[in-house]
């Protein structure tokens, strides 16, 4: 949770930086966010197949298949690498130009894209090294990398990004590209720590041998089968993003630099929840290879209500303070009050949500990949978008009627993702 918690700074300090430069620079990020949650779809989404796979090989006592699971991970990493920096480099502007951005926008869009693709590639392999050492239940490493990254990247936001005159001109003053070359800085140092500690000081259990390395279809289709509809299923999340960026800038630019803002203040609320529901994919991975099924079961009980009293202690948090946590972004009064609006409403979700997640993650634990992508496809394409097209262009609601469409939908995702997981710790039940 401390290293999420790094990594939420990061992004909160960073818009809060980017927020200094106007509404425009707000939502021209904004129309990026579908492009991140493409590549941190398909990178932590098999990242969390090689998590769950090198657990579930621990458990069961098998070093060789754990070692050729991380192995496999990092021919996924170039795959994916080469693919997002391709799709970016020659579609990213006409992307852009299709996800809603024009004008001024689009130029501050297309700015901060070009530069922090270079860096695409880094965030990749640090994302499956993370994955690989969470597999093993190691996090204490990616923690102190993450926050090295992160101080790093707040060191270098003002001076990339401002001139700096109260300090004898010592900034670039790039703008958005400053926050972005920031990002790829800090990320090309977190990237080689890594090589450094897995390749050359071997930190961890795992042992890569890559000259001997041959692919094997068995360790493909263990991390595929939970890897890829977790891909699959942040994908639909980017296209879900995508709709939902196009349809408020219906409203104003800054009803996105609004739900942005918002967007990386909710990450507050989570932070305690992707954390124990991470753990939770190792732990259930690890206890269901080792076939210790009641220890599975008390997890997984005391994972959900843990999660779900947390939420509601942050979530009363958030929305007490939600004016001036908003505020602190942006002094314009229309981001202020429509992320306000966001928040608060959402608050009342939150809890249902938490738990609905660390569902998931106990599924994919038990190797069962499936049910999160058929949840996100119901929440996203089948409830939450359409509800938000119908509400803005057929009835001509105000913008707070898109939340509403986002609370029903993760209600609704709630009763399946439950629904679901009690039908598998049944079925396990009556194995003991």
């Amino acid at each position: 949770m401390f290293g999420m918690g790094i990594n939420t700074l990061y992004n909160i300090v960073d818009m809060l930086f980017i927020g200094r430069l106007g509404a425009d620079a707000i939502a021209g990020v904004a129309f990026n966010m579908p492009f991140f949650f493409l590549m941190l779809g398909l990178t932590m989404g098999l990242g969390t197949g090689v998590t769950a796979s090198i657990a579930r090989f621990i458990g069961e006592n098998n070093k060789q298949s754990a070692d050729n699971s991380a192995e496999h991970s990092m021919l996924m990493a170039l795959i994916i690498s080469f693919i997002t920096t391709s799709l970016v480099f020659y579609s990213g502007k006409e992307m852009l130009y299709f996800l809603g951005a024009d004008g001024k926008i689009h130029i501050l869009a297309w700015e901060y894209l070009s530069m922090i693709t270079i860096g695409l590639p880094f965030m990749v392999f640090a994302g499956f090294f993370r994955s690989i050492l969470a597999g093993e239940g190691d996090m204490k490493l990616p923690m102190f990398v993450a926050g090295l990254g992160t101080v790093l990247n707040i060191i270098l936001d003002p001076i990339f990004i401002f001139e700096l005159n109260d300090f004898g001109n010592i900034g670039l003053g790039l703008g958005v590209k400053g926050a972005a070359l920031a990002t790829v800085f800090s990320q090309l140092v977190v990237f080689m720590i890594f090589i450094y500690m897995l390749f050359f000081k071997e930190h961890a259990y795992i042992k890569f041998n890559l000259k001997d390395f041959s692919p094997s279809k068995i360790i493909f289709w263990d991390i595929i089968k939970v890897g890829l509809p977790a891909s699959l299923s942040m994908i639909i999340m980017a296209a879900g993003q995508a709709v939902f960026n196009k349809i408020l800038i219906h409203y104003s630019s800054q009803t996105v630099a609004a739900y942005q803002v918002a967007g990386r203040l909710d990450m507050m609320i989570f932070l305690p929840i992707f954390a124990i529901a991470g753990a939770m994919t190792t732990l259930v991975g690890m206890f269901y290879g080792a076939k210790q099924s009641r220890a599975l079961i008390e997890i997984v009980r005391y994972g959900l209500l843990s999660t779900f009293l947390i939420t509601i202690i942050s979530s009363s948090f958030v929305y007490f303070f939600a004016e001036i946590f908003a505020s602190s972004f942006s002094k314009d009064e229309e981001i202020t009050e429509v992320a306000i609006g966001f928040l608060r409403l959402l608050c009342f979700a939150y809890p249902f949500i938490a738990v609905a997640i660390t569902s998931g993650r106990v599924l994919q634990g038990l190797g069962k990949g499936f049910p999160v992508l058929l949840v996100t496809i119901i929440r996203v394409l089948g409830i939450s978008a359409p509800l938000s097209l119908y509400f803005t262009f057929i009835l001509e609601k105000p913008v707070q009627w898109n939340w509403y469409a986002m609370i029903i939908s993760a209600l609704i995702s709630f009763l399946i993702a439950v629904y679901w997981l009690k039908i598998e710790i049944n079925k396990i039940k009556e194995r003991i």
